[in-house]
Parts: C-alpha cells; sequence; structure tokens
C-alpha cells in the first residue's frame, strides 16, 4: 500500500500529462471558425457613391423605406482558432462556432476563398435579377439592371436584390412601397425561378438587423427555429420560401393584414 504522502506524489506524477496535454490543446489551432454579426447594407440606397440597384429601360419608383441585406463576419480560412476562443464563443450569443469546412471550401487560401466569394455573389445577382424580372414581368432583353455592393462576397445576399428590383420597378402594386416605409431585413439565396434558399448564421444575421434598425427579418422557412434562438426584442420574423412569398407577406404587412402574414 502507498503511504498518504506516496498517494500524493503518484497522482501529481499522473496529473502532469494531462495538464500538458491540455496546455497544447489550449494553444494549438483548431478546424473552426468562429462567426460575428457581419454588416447589413440598404440595397436601395448607395456603396461607396453609387447606387447599389440601378435600372434602365424602365421607369423607377422612389422609396423611403430600406430593405438591409444582413452578412456575417467569420475569421478566415487561414486564420488560427485555438480552445480559448472556442471556449470563449461558446458562452456568448453574439458569437457562434462552425467547422471551417462548412464556412470555406476546403483547401484553399484567402485570396482563393475571396474569388470564389465573388463569384458566388456575381452568380447570385445575375439570378436576382432574372428572379424579379420574372416576377414583375419584364424582359431582360428591355429592362437593365445593374447591381453594386463592394465587398461582400456569397449568395445570401439574392432575396434582398429582388425584392430591391420589385420595390423599384412596381412597389407593392398598388402604389406603394413593398417595405411599407419601414427597415426590413432579411437573408436567402435566390435563383432564376425565385425559390428561396437557406444559408446559415441566421442567428447573427437577426442581430446584425436588429442593431442597425430593422423591425421585420425575411427569414428562409426552413431556418426559422435557428433564427428564433437569439431574435431580437420587437423584431418580426417572417418566413419564405420563394420571391412571391416574400413580396405578398411585405405587401400583407404593409396594408394592415397581419392574418396574411406568416410566423415562424
Amino acid at each position: 500500500m502507498f503511504s498518504n504522502l506516496s498517494r500524493v506524489r503518484v497522482l501529481a506524477l499522473c496529473a502532469l500529462p494531462v495538464v500538458a496535454l491540455l496546455a497544447v490543446v489550449g494553444t494549438a489551432p483548431l478546424p473552426f471558425a468562429v462567426a460575428q454579426p457581419g454588416t447589413t447594407a440598404d440595397v436601395l440606397g448607395t456603396n461607396e457613391g453609387r447606387p447599389i440597384i440601378t435600372i434602365t429601360g424602365a421607369p423607377v419608383r422612389p422609396t423611403t423605406g430600406q430593405l438591409r441585406m444582413t452578412t456575417i463576419l467569420a475569421t478566415g480560412p487561414s486564420t488560427e482558432v485555438d480552445l480559448g476562443d472556442v471556449a470563449d464563443a461558446w458562452f456568448r450569443t453574439d458569437r457562434a462556432v462552425y467547422p471551417r469546412a462548412m464556412v470555406y471550401p476546403t483547401g484553399k487560401s484567402d485570396e482563393e476563398v475571396t474569388k470564389h466569394n465573388l463569384r458566388q455573389m456575381e452568380e447570385s445577382q445575375d439570378a436576382a435579377t432574372l428572379a424579379a424580372l420574372n416576377h414583375v414581368g419584364k424582359s431582360p432583353k428591355d429592362v437593365k439592371v445593374s447591381l453594386h455592393l463592394a465587398d461582400v462576397g456569397g449568395p445570401s445576399a439574392g432575396l434582398l436584390f429582388s425584392l430591391g428590383i420589385v420595390d423599384k420597378l412596381v412597389g407593392n402594386g398598388a402604389g406603394g412601397e413593398l417595405t411599407g416605409g419601414k427597415i426590413v431585413a432579411g437573408t436567402g439565396t435566390i435563383d432564376a425561378d425565385g425559390a428561396v434558399g437557406a444559408v446559415g448564421g441566421v442567428s447573427l444575421k437577426t442581430q446584425a438587423a436588429g442593431r442597425d434598425g430593422a423591425t421585420v427579418f425575411l427569414v428562409p422557412k426552413a431556418e426559422c427555429d435557428d433564427a428564433e434562438a437569439e431574435l431580437p426584442k420587437g423584431m418580426r420574423l417572417i418566413p419564405v420560401s420563394t420571391l412571391d412569398d416574400a413580396v405578398a407577406s411585405l405587401t400583407a404587412l404593409g396594408r394592415g393584414q397581419e392574418a396574411k402574414v406568416p410566423s415562424c
């Protein structure tokens, strides 16, 4: 049998490798990205002194409300994230931890990721334009749309671009603004047929929207639960599956027809 003193020495010796392992893990880079609420931008407004949406070949309506696309800000693909970063994010509502492979293409440099995201944004803008023109019954041969939004990549602004084009061309279809003069925010990919797709990071995006004054948030229907997780107080969450859904919901909201506006 060990004496009490010997037992203490044995336990101390056994603990040394564990402490060393924890020290190594605490400083070793982990395959995660840490994200937080990013910037928002009113697609009905300007960016770098230029209108974000420019339309030629059709009359354009004035707007006073806002349609704010939302983003998340994540650590870069080559940024090292350690256990301390993950632990800090775990206990904060304005941070989220994702496997790096969910956020960035595997094996790509920062420069390659930037190019990939910008390519996705360009494809998203093309799809958003087609979806909007199809919705209002105008041909891309006659109506030309130019979209300008610097320093933002990825496809998640597609829905808001489409809504901005619709608002500038026809509004709510009855002479009023699609936004009803409100600050509306949202997120979602869109294809040329107007189908809205999921994007990820929505609980961070609702926080960004609330910070920047939005009272209504459009979310892909499949991500309702995530969006509700950290929803700012007083924000109206509206699920959408298509561009038609989004237009109909905003139109009903603007007319005070609450019963026609779905909720998560």
